[in-house]
């Protein structure tokens, strides 16, 4: 099967590694709009508009541009199905393919509460494409709100890279304090103000431009925590099972998880977890097996103290955060399950 994977945006972290697996036993090729380059998979540039990232309004001219240059990249090398990522990949997906009949499916990637124009893009979208791929029941039934008939809705999590990501392996140098970690910038505010309730413990916390970090440093002083909270800043991801693997306790509490991937990642290297009750961490977190979800801050305290006191706990939930990770979201996992729908719309 050759697989087309549109994208107008720089790929989201687990694309590539997805598409490597997929490209184990079918031909792959990604069309992206920037210059990208992926180990072991084909990549073809299709330029349209000014060099660089742009957002979803500043690339809306330059669709058309992009379009045609896939309906001609794909006229001389015909996909038999193509996955479209983001609301602008899918409008260039389906108007590149016009009249080819090569089926398109559509992943939405719902970072941000969109507009109203693009809530109505997507709807049509939804109801053109073949099938779309939701990350979690939550953006399944978020789908079916919007119009898209339940019958096309597929759900397909996101995978994690369990051989990166896994409990042996080096861990980050450490001192004698327990030791949190807060994988991104979102929600560290309230990781912060918990800790001033666990008191002997560090929080880092990966992720974040200067300005964040200055913000987040003025919270920390305020709280009285300013000696204890380390503010690592981006973090390149090639560093994180390091960092992760030297936490007692992982958090990721942002107020939305379209993919968790921040806590899967944690659970694939054996760290018990505390993420906010929404998205994504509704299905990959278990509550109380491998993780916990909190909703207020209250509770981030008390689980961080729970988690902290009983290292026979926290050992249980890591090992069940592994084999969740392991069985049901590693890559080869995903892969297959996207090979299914892929087959599903061309048959």
């Amino acid at each position: 099967m050759h697989i087309a994977i549109v994208s107008t945006h720089s790929l989201s972290s687990d694309t590539p590694a997805i598409a490597r697996e997929l490209g184990r036993g079918h031909s792959v090729t990604v069309y992206t709009r920037t210059s990208s380059a992926i180990k072991g998979v084909r990549v073809e540039q299709v330029p349209a508009g000014p060099a660089g990232e742009l957002s979803d309004s500043d690339l809306l001219p330059y669709i058309s541009d992009f379009s045609d240059g896939l309906k001609r990249c794909w006229r001389r090398d015909r996909p038999d199905v193509i996955h479209a990522h983001s609301w602008t990949g899918g409008l260039a997906a389906i108007a590149g393919s016009d009249g080819l009949g090569v089926p398109v499916t559509q992943t939405f990637h719902p970072d941000d509460v969109p507009s109203a124009p693009e809530r109505r893009l997507e709807r049509a979208i939804g109801r053109q494409a073949r099938a779309v791929i939701a990350a979690c029941a939550g953006e399944e039934s978020e789908l079916i709100r919007l119009g898209v008939p339940r019958r096309n809705i597929a759900v397909v999590p996101s995978g994690v890279d369990v051989e990166r990501f896994r409990r042996q392996g080096p861990a980050a140098p450490r001192g004698e304090r327990a030791r949190m970690v807060h994988i991104g910038d979102s929600g560290a505010a309230m990781a912060i103000g918990a800790l001033a309730s666990v008191p002997g413990a560090e929080l880092l916390v990966a992720g974040g431009d200067d300005a964040t970090r200055a913000r987040l440093g003025i919270l920390a002083k305020e709280k009285g925590v300013e000696d204890r909270v380390g503010l690592l800043g981006r973090v390149p991801h090639a560093s994180m099972p390091k960092l992760i693997r030297s936490a007692d306790v992982a958090l990721a509490l942002a107020p939305s998880a379209p993919t968790g991937m921040a806590a899967l990642e944690a659970m694939a290297c054996g760290v018990p977890v505390i993420v906010s009750a929404t998205g994504a961490h509704l299905d990959a977190v278990v509550h109380g097996v491998t993780g916990f979800h909190v909703r207020r801050p209250a509770e981030v305290a008390a689980r961080m103290r729970q988690l902290l006191g009983d290292r026979t706990l926290r050992t249980a939930l890591g090992f069940a955060g592994v084999d969740r990770a392991r069985s049901r979201y590693s890559l080869e996992r995903v892969s297959q399950e996207l090979i299914r729908v892929y087959e599903n719309v061309c048959a």
